[in-house]
């Protein structure tokens, strides 16, 4: 991390010290970062101080930043203007992975200051905000799982993303032989995002072919985001850099999909204090903060699950549930409680896959934990055994278009984030539910080209 007087002063320098550019980002909808390079004397001198600009439509596009119908805020009738990029300065930091750069995040305004409902970092600051009236903090780490591939993106692009090479050709979940075939990205990974200012912790092996996962110190919620955006940004850059790729997709095959489990903790915003601990276990407040997350999970599941494809990992014996159900160190239930000690103790959303929104998810969490504490919501019983055997379990929503719909439909979800957000987000799953439902699938044609 640095301070604007050093970024000053090495935009001021030639040689090994000097930095040049300025990377200014925002996130969108799909938790991606968005931005310009700026140089870094314009940076220092004019954009620190007065911010950018930016289309607004940055927030209303689909993955394939194509302009859409259906969203208030942005739209070919209100002539697709800009919105205000302001500089969060204590974001500010090294981009090892490109030469004399640093990087920053921006949050979203329009030009009279108010904030845009719509952006992530907005929606989680809404709820931390909400917390903190209940002199509450929240704590998070996201464990993100990625497939390596030995192609690079452009070659993967031209074939389909059809008979690519993975970093390994067998299952190596903790095998440190097979995580060495691919230490040296890893490790340049690691280095590089400790040289931006995360806390990298472990990295190892998964169960698909070529998958691996780093893991980063938790932080606090909007920390714990920011970290886990520019790390997925990151590591895609450093390896199209090797010549290689990778991918965060949910279920990019029929293996195991790429997971991204969120581990949450609440604490006493004046002195620190863990509460979900009271010497004998689980306290008060972690039994209702679960209870809530159990009580909303189905109609905030486009949080944890917002594309077509997410859904797909959701299968029996997969490691992703499908059983809305808690458990105490039980990987077959959504949410799964553990810690070893009292000041570790904290539950984890199973939910997440690789292509999750970090702040939409934490929002999420965040509010569901909230409905439970403000409303003292009593905790069923620790599944025991198998939750994926659970017949009388509710499920986790098995499309996106049933999770759409149980979104636009919660009045949860509006007394939590608004009606615009809800909108906002329901025509995102539409857009998506629209161009998939239009999509000619490589299922649908080996099936009936021939026989049908």
């Amino acid at each position: 991390m640095i301070t604007l007087d050093e970024l000053s002063v090495a935009a001021s320098h030639t040689g090994e010290n000097a930095l040049d550019t300025v990377v200014l980002a925002i996130v969108d909808m799909q938790g991606r970062l968005q931005g310009k390079r700026f140089d870094a004397r314009h940076f220092v001198e004019t954009v620190a101080r007065e911010g950018a600009e930016g289309c607004n439509y940055l927030l209303a596009v689909d993955v394939e930043m194509n302009t859409v119908d259906g969203y208030a805020m942005s739209s070919w009738a209100g002539g697709y203007g800009d919105f205000a990029m302001a500089p969060d300065l204590t974001t500010l930091r090294l981009a090892p992975w490109h030469p004399a750069t640093a990087l920053v995040l921006a949050d979203l305004t329009w030009f009279d200051g108010t904030p845009v409902a719509a952006s992530p970092r907005y929606i989680l600051r809404r709820q931390l905000d909400r917390l903190a009236e209940r002199n509450l903090r929240a704590f998070a780490g996201t464990e993100l799982e990625f497939i390596v591939y030995r192609d690079s993106y452009e070659e993967a692009w031209s074939r389909g993303y059809r008979e690519l090479t993975p970093a390994n050709q067998y299952n190596v979940d903790y095998s440190l032989a097979g995580t060495a075939r691919v230490e040296p990205l890893l490790r340049r990974i690691r280095k590089e995002m400790a040289g931006a200012g995360l806390r990298p912790e472990s990295a190892k092996g998964e169960c698909n072919l070529g998958q691996h996962e780093i893991a980063f110190r938790y932080d606090e919620a909007l920390t714990c985001a920011d970290h886990h955006a520019i790390y997925k940004n990151a590591a895609k850059e450093i390896a199209a850099q090797e010549g290689m790729a990778l991918t965060f997709m949910a279920k990019p095959n029929q293996r195991e999909g790429n997971s991204c489990h969120i581990h949450f903790s609440l604490r006493a915003a004046d002195s620190g204090r863990m509460v979900f601990a009271d010497g004998h276990g689980m306290s008060a407040t972690m039994r209702h903060a679960l209870a809530g997350m159990l009580a909303t999970m189905r109609e905030f599941t486009l949080l944890y699950a917002p594309n077509v494809n997410s859904y797909k990992r959701y299968q029996p014996g997969s490691f992703a549930p499908t059983a809305i159900r808690w458990g105490t160190d039980n990987r077959t239930c959504a949410l799964r409680v553990i810690g070893h000690s009292p000041a570790a103790l904290r539950f984890e959303n199973r939910v997440p896959g690789g292509d999750v929104n970090p702040y939409l998810a934490l929002a999420g969490m965040a509010a569901g934990a909230l409905y439970g504490i403000e409303n003292e919501l009593p905790l069923e019983e620790a599944y025991p055994g198998n939750a994926y055997t659970d017949a009388d379990a509710p499920r986790v929503p098995a499309t996106l278009r049933e999770a759409a719909e149980l979104w636009q439909g919660s009045e949860l979800a509006r007394q939590a984030f608004g009606a615009e957000v809800v909108g906002h987000y329901a025509n995102n799953a539409r857009v998506e539910l629209a161009a998939f439902d239009a999509a000619v699938t490589d299922w649908e044609l080996f099936r009936g080209f021939e026989r049908l």
